[in-house]
C-alpha cells in the first residue's frame, strides 16, 4: 500500500521536476508563472480591499499595511536580491560543472554570510522601526497608522528570512534548468497571504495580512526545498571567503547594489510624497502601479531574460553588429506586445479597476481616481518594458556604470517632479503618476542614446521606422476602440452587473486586438509573424520545445509580491 502511494506521488509530481532545455520553454514557463502570480496577487488585493475598506479607520489600516512592505522589501532587494542578481546563477553553474560539492559549499557560504548581514540590519530596523516609519512618511499619515506600520514591518522582516533562503533555492534550481517549481512558488506566496486573512481576519484584523505574509514566504521556501534536496543540496553552517567564487560574487555586488539602492530610494520617495498628500493616495498609486506592471512582467521581463544569453554571446567587438541587431529585434518584439496592452489599459481603465479592485466597499471616487492614475501610467508601459531589456544589454557588455548613472538621473527627475506636484500644485496623486511617466520616458531615451553612441544600432530603417508603424497601429487601435467602448458601455451592457462588465471588457478587448492586428498587417509590421510562430509552437507542443537547444542561463525573481 505504501509502495503504491509512493509510486502515485512520484508519478503525479514528476512534471514538477522536468528540466526546461530551451529559450522557448523557459520563457514560456516564466510568462505563465507571471500571469498566474499576477492573477493571484490581484485576487489577494481584492480580498484585502473587501476585508479592510468598510470604514475610514480600516482603510487607513490597509494603507499602513501597504506602507509596511517598503523597508523589509528594501532590505531584501539590497542584501539578498542584489547578490543573486549580481551573478550567483552563472557562478553556481560554472562551479557545478567542476564539482557539485564545491558549488553547494559556495551556496551555503554565500547564503549564510548574507543571512547574517540581513539579520543584523533587520534587527536594527526592528528596534528603530518607529522613528524610521515617522521619518519616511508624510504629515497626512496618522499616529495610529504609524503604530500599525511598525508592527507589520517587524512581522514582514521575519518573513524576509524565508524569502532569502528561498531565492537561493530558486537560483540553484534554475541553474539546473528546473523552472516549474520556482514558477509556482510566487503563486503560493500570494495564497499564503489570502490564507492568513481568511483564517485570522476576525481575531487579528489587519495584522492577519502580516501573518499571511509570513505564511506565504514560508510556502515560497518549502515549495522549493524538496527538489533542491533531491538534487543534492545540504545547507551547512559554513562561512568562508576562501572560495574564489565567493570573492568574485562579492566583487560583482557593488555596481548592481548601487542601481537597486537608487530604485529603492525612489520607492521610499513615492511613499513619502503619497503619505504627504493623504486621502489614501499611497493606496491609489500602489493599485495603479500593480496594474501597470502586469504587461511589463508579461512582455518586458520574459523577453529580456531570454535574450540575455544571446547578448552575452555577441557582446565582444567582433559580434557588435550582431549584438545591435539582436537588441533592436528584441525591442521590436517587446513593443509589438506592450503597446497594444498599454492601449487596452488606457481605454478600459475604469472597467479593469472595477473588475480587479472594485469590491462593494471600494468607493466610486477611489475607482475614478485610480482610473486616472492608471491612464497616465499606462502610457509608460512600453517604455518601462523596453528598459528591462536595455539594462540587460549593458550588463552583457559588462557595463554596469551606465545603468547606474541613468537610474540616478531619472530618480532625481522623478523626485523633483513629485516634489513640485505635491507642494506647488493641486494635482495630488495624479502628479505622482505624471512623475512616474516622465521618469520612464526619460530613462528610455537616455538608454537608447547611450547605446546608440556605443554601438550605433538605432538606425531609421531598422529601428525607428518599425517602431513608428507599431505606434501608429496602437494609436489607431485606441481611436477605433474608444467609440465602440462608449457605445457598448452606454447602450448595450448594464455595467452595474459584474457579468455584463466582464462581457463589455472582453468584447471591447477583442475589438481592439483585431483592429491592432489589422493595421499591423496593413503597415507590414514584421513582428506580426511572431504570433503565427506562437500558434505554431502551441500546436506542435512539447516536441518543438524539446527540439530547441538554447539554454536560458539568467533569470530574475522580480515581482514575487504582485
Amino acid at each position: 500500500m505504501l509502495f503504491k502511494l509512493s509510486q502515485f506521488f512520484n508519478n503525479g509530481t514528476g512534471w514538477l521536476e522536468k528540466k526546461q532545455t530551451s529559450i522557448l520553454s523557459a520563457a514560456l514557463i516564466i510568462t505563465v508563472a507571471n500571469i498566474t502570480s499576477s492573477l493571484a496577487g490581484l485576487l489577494r488585493e481584492r480580498l484585502l480591499i473587501a476585508s479592510f475598506f468598510d470604514s475610514p479607520q480600516s482603510q487607513q489600516a490597509y494603507e499602513a499595511f501597504q506602507v509596511a512592505f517598503q523597508i523589509p522589501d528594501m532590505l531584501f532587494q539590497l542584501i539578498i536580491l542584489g547578490a543573486v542578481a549580481a551573478s550567483f546563477i552563472p557562478l553556481f553553474t560554472d562551479l557545478k560543472k567542476q564539482s557539485e560539492k564545491e558549488a553547494f559549499e559556495f551556496t551555503s557560504s554565500v547564503m549564510n554570510i548574507l543571512l547574517l548581514i540581513f539579520i543584523i540590519f533587520a534587527s536594527f530596523v526592528g528596534i528603530f522601526a518607529y522613528p524610521l516609519t515617522e521619518w519616511r512618511t508624510g504629515a497626512a499619515f496618522t499616529a495610529e497608522q504609524v503604530y500599525i506600520t511598525v508592527t507589520l514591518t517587524r512581522l514582514m522582516l521575519f518573513a524576509q528570512l524565508f524569502f532569502a533562503i528561498s531565492n537561493f533555492l530558486t537560483g540553484m534550481l534554475q541553474s539546473y534548468r528546473h523552472f516549474i517549481v520556482p514558477a509556482i512558488a510566487p503563486v503560493l506566496y500570494n495564497v499564503g497571504i489570502i490564507l492568513g486573512v481568511f483564517l485570522f481576519k476576525d481575531t487579528l484584523g489587519i495584522y492577519s495580512a502580516g501573518v499571511g505574509v509570513i505564511i506565504g514566504a514560508f510556502l515560497h521556501m518549502v515549495m522549493q526545498l524538496p527538489l533542491a534536496w533531491k538534487l543534492g543540496f545540504r545547507p551547512k553552517p559554513l562561512i568562508t571567503f576562501r572560495l574564489p567564487a565567493v570573492k568574485k560574487l562579492f566583487r560583482l555586488i557593488p555596481p548592481r547594489l548601487l542601481t537597486i539602492s537608487v530604485n529603492e530610494l525612489q520607492s521610499l520617495g513615492l511613499g513619502f510624497f503619497a503619505t504627504t498628500i493623504g486621502g489614501l493616495s499611497f493606496v491609489i498609486i500602489t493599485l495603479g502601479m500593480r496594474l501597470m506592471t502586469i504587461p511589463i512582467r508579461l512582455f518586458g521581463v520574459p523577453i529580456s531574460q531570454a535574450s540575455l544569453p544571446f547578448f552575452s554571446q555577441e557582446s565582444e567587438e567582433a559580434g557588435r553588429m550582431r549584438f545591435g541587431s539582436l537588441v533592436v529585434q528584441s525591442l521590436h518584439q517587446i513593443s509589438f506586445f506592450a503597446l497594444p496592452a498599454s492601449v487596452l489599459l488606457l481605454i478600459l481603465r475604469i472597467p479593469i479597476v472595477r473588475l480587479v479592485f472594485g469590491a462593494d466597499n471600494f468607493p466610486w471616487q477611489a475607482t475614478l481616481l485610480t482610473g486616472k492614475v492608471v491612464a497616465i501610467l499606462a502610457i509608460s508601459v512600453a517604455a518601462q518594458a523596453m528598459v528591462q531589456l536595455l539594462i540587460r544589454g549593458f550588463y552583457a557588455l559588462k557595463n554596469t556604470r551606465t545603468p547606474f548613472y541613468i537610474t540616478l538621473v531619472t530618480a532625481l527627475i522623478y523626485a523633483t517632479v513629485s516634489a513640485v506636484s505635491v507642494y506647488y500644485t493641486s494635482w495630488g496623486v495624479v502628479g505622482l503618476a505624471w512623475a512616474t511617466l516622465i521618469a520612464a520616458l526619460l530613462e528610455l531615451a537616455l538608454f537608447v542614446i547611450t547605446l546608440q553612441v556605443r554601438i550605433h544600432c538605432f538606425t531609421w530603417q531598422e529601428f525607428w521606422w518599425p517602431q513608428a508603424k507599431m505606434i501608429a497601429s496602437s494609436f489607431l487601435m485606441a481611436v477605433f476602440l474608444y467609440l465602440p467602448f462608449k457605445i457598448l458601455d452606454e447602450l448595450v451592457f448594464d455595467t452595474t452587473r459584474t457579468l455584463e462588465l466582464i462581457a463589455l471588457t472582453l468584447t471591447t478587448s477583442t475589438i481592439g486586438t483585431l483592429v491592432y492586428l489589422y493595421f499591423s498587417l496593413l503597415f507590414d509590421v514584421k513582428e506580426l509573424q511572431y504570433l503565427a510562430k506562437i500558434f505554431a509552437f502551441t500546436a506542435k507542443g512539447k516536441g518543438v520545445l524539446r527540439e530547441a537547444r538554447e539554454i536560458l542561463v539568467e533569470t530574475s525573481v522580480e515581482g514575487d509580491e504582485v
